[in-house]
């Protein structure tokens, strides 16, 4: 599957939304294995989908799952930082 790059030098829209979701993680004070309960996946796959190294790219349901168990709309997962802009 290919990514498109945004027009920001953030990276692609997964690196904004691996961002957003470890800072709402952090927010709500959740460590990565409580979220992992919280959407049903392994707390591996978690850290994976946060980690800038891992570079794993995640489906529109499990991000639907994740801004769910957050309490976090899509849009804000997507939204850029004014810092990346």
């Amino acid at each position: 599957m290919a990514v498109m790059k945004q027009e920001n030098p953030g990276g692609t829209v997964y690196d904004t939304i691996r961002r957003n979701i470890k800072k709402y993680r952090k927010e709500r004070g959740l460590t990565s294995a409580q979220l992992a309960e919280r959407v049903g996946l392994s707390h591996d796959f978690i850290r994976q989908i946060e980690s800038e190294k891992a570079r794993y790219n995640f489906s529109v349901e499990t991000f639907c799952k994740i801004g769910t168990a957050l309490d976090v709309s899509l849009d804000e997962l997507v939204r850029e930082s004014p810092e990346e802009r």
